[in-house]
């Protein structure tokens, strides 16, 4: 450690602690000014009876913002239809709006013009839950309605969801459209099979599509292995989904057992090598994740098993988000990073540190360190003020027994490329790596063509997917490069023995803009990952095809879609 990066351990010290007892960080929502009201002139012909605000709109973490754009908010999926015919007619182009929990552009780019533009929000109506009992439970949802409701109305009923994003606050549509996930694979006598993505919970949706007979738009329901269902599965946002019947299965107590003593070089050590690895713990558990912050030597480990009883040293939680301390940033902290934001980057390893701190004395403060309770009270930890960090996102199909092999080349070239930036001066990443592991979906046709979770019928031994997930704040310098360092590394290295793919919420595609600019990758290499091993009639070009058919007119087409589909 330089002198730069040592204030001192009292810093350190003190930053944790306030970690494990700090208090909320807020987040601001853009604001809304009713088109009436203000007395605003309302897009031509705008159709009457439909709600219509001025509104600003801000992803997660702040990266795309459109300081005042047209955003409808229909009572019913039929104003839905009433929209899209307007915007048809009049030229205009349709989003789908949801909680707006996305790193990526899918909904729109920074500084995108919306002059002709109207969001639809689904979140203000479009909520309602239903469910159905009887041999074959399932649950159905409108498109606004949140995960956290589905995930009570469920608990309520005796369901559950177990491989779900860890927020709630994620709505239905918005899960669908990117292939929410969690993390968990099928363990011999550990539990049941796994869902890897919510999409592939699916029975059946109803969308907005055309009706070429009729002349104008329409709701259709698409049930599972109908042509074309499979490309609305998971679809990028290029669809609007009013509904979705999800099939839930029982639900079932969690246990959740967290520890922070395994050295990296361990948990992440090379295939076959000793000590407690992560390909042990998931042959044991079948439920995992890493959160491990840059610049320190241990990690966040979190281990599930299914426990019908309260074993004697959990304690059980009857409510999510038991990580308060997760949700939190103390003066101390903020005060750090703002200093690194105006360019005392060499104070990151401080701040890693002190975060690393926090958690492990957080769990003390909050009793956290075994957990056990229903399955949506161990899986959900984040909520919408957790830090805002910027993503980025991908997703390795591979076989069970090379998941050490990935994660070990991934992180060896994590470090390789940091301590590279380092020697330079540059610290890129001042948030957690995040590792997940899940199953593969269903298969072609069925199977949703667009996931990143999507099983390769040519190699039926790569039934694992890791998640890996690298993240830091908004704008912090050297990011991009440091992202695009490791990207190409990963597109080279994974490959043959086992395929990536892009995870479509978060940063890829990194070029000389950023996030989402490389020519190749949006042109070739991730089109081509959803190709390669695909039976004909199911391939990239095929999804495009199929929400094209139902969308000739491109009211839900956004330009940067548009040129990926294009490729």
């Amino acid at each position: 450690m330089t002198d730069k990066e040592a204030p001192g351990r009292r810093r350190v010290l003190t930053a944790a602690a306030a970690t494990a007892a700090g208090t909320a960080m807020g987040w601001t929502p853009a604001f809304r000014l009713d088109a009436h009201a203000a007395g605003m002139s309302a897009p031509p012909s705008f159709p009457p009876g439909i709600r219509l605000v001025r509104q600003g709109f801000r992803n997660w973490s702040g990266e795309v913002a459109l300081d005042a754009v047209w955003t409808a908010l229909p009572a019913t999926p039929a104003d839905v239809v009433t929209l899209a015919d307007w915007a048809r007619a009049q030229g205009w182009r349709l989003r789908p709006k949801g909680s707006g929990h996305s790193w990526s552009p899918l909904l729109a780019r920074r500084g995108e013009a919306t002059g002709r533009l109207v969001l639809v929000d689904s979140t203000e109506h479009l909520t309602a839950i239903a469910l159905r009992h009887g041999g074959s439970p399932a649950v159905t949802a409108q498109a606004g309605a949140t995960m956290d409701a589905v995930h009570s109305a469920l608990e309520a009923a005796g369901h559950g969801l177990t491989c779900v994003p860890a927020i709630g606050d994620l709505t239905v549509a918005g899960a669908l459209a990117i292939g929410g996930h969690g993390t968990g694979v099928p363990a011999p006598g550990v539990g049941h099979a796994f869902a890897s993505t919510v999409s592939d919970l699916v029975e059946s949706l109803t969308a907005v599509v055309w009706d070429a007979a009729a002349g104008r738009y329409a709701l259709r329901t698409f049930y599972r292995g109908e042509p074309d269902t499979a490309a609305f599965l998971l679809h990028l946002g290029r669809a609007f989904v009013a509904e979705a019947t999800l099939r839930v299965p029982a639900n079932v107590r969690l246990r959740c057992v967290s520890s922070y003593d395994i050295p990296m070089e361990e948990l992440f050590g090379p295939p076959g090598g000793p000590g407690r690895t992560l390909d042990r713990a998931l042959a044991g558990s079948g439920r995992v994740e890493v959160l491990w912050l840059p610049y320190t030597e241990r990690a966040w480990l979190k281990l599930w098993s299914e426990e019908p009883r309260r074993p004697l040293t959990s304690r059980e939680t009857d409510a999510p988000y038991p990580y308060v301390f997760y949700d939190v940033i103390p003066r101390q902290l903020s005060d750090l990073a703002a200093e690194i934001m105006r360019g005392a980057t060499a104070l990151t390893p401080v701040l890693t540190t002190g975060l690393a701190e926090g958690i492990r004395l957080g769990l003390t403060a909050t009793a956290t360190w075994d957990l056990w309770g229903w399955s949506k009270n161990t899986v959900l930890y984040m909520r919408p003020t957790t830090l805002r960090y910027v993503f980025a996102g991908w997703a390795v199909l591979c076989a069970r027994a090379d998941v050490q092999r990935v994660l070990h080349g991934f992180w060896s070239r994590f470090q390789q490329v940091l301590d590279a930036h380092r020697a330079r001066g540059e610290y890129p990443v001042n948030g957690p790596v995040d590792v997940r592991i899940t199953g593969v979906d269903a298969p072609a046709p069925d199977g949703p063509w667009l996931s990143p979770a999507r099983p390769r019928p040519d190699h039926p031994e790569w039934d694992t997917v890791v998640w890996l997930n690298s993240t830091t704040f908004p704008g912090t310098p050297g990011e991009h490069t440091f992202h695009r360092d490791l990207e190409q590394w990963m597109v080279t290295h994974f490959t043959g023995w086992c395929a990536i793919r892009p995870e479509w919420a978060k940063g890829w595609a990194y070029g000389p803009g950023g996030a989402w600019t490389d020519a190749a990758l949006l042109g070739r290499t991730w089109p081509g990952a959803f190709r390669t091993g695909q039976p004909a009639g199911t391939r990239w070009e095929d999804a495009a095809a199929a929400l094209d058919r139902h969308d000739p007119a491109g009211v839900f087409r956004s330009p940067f879609l548009e040129r990926l589909f294009s490729s």
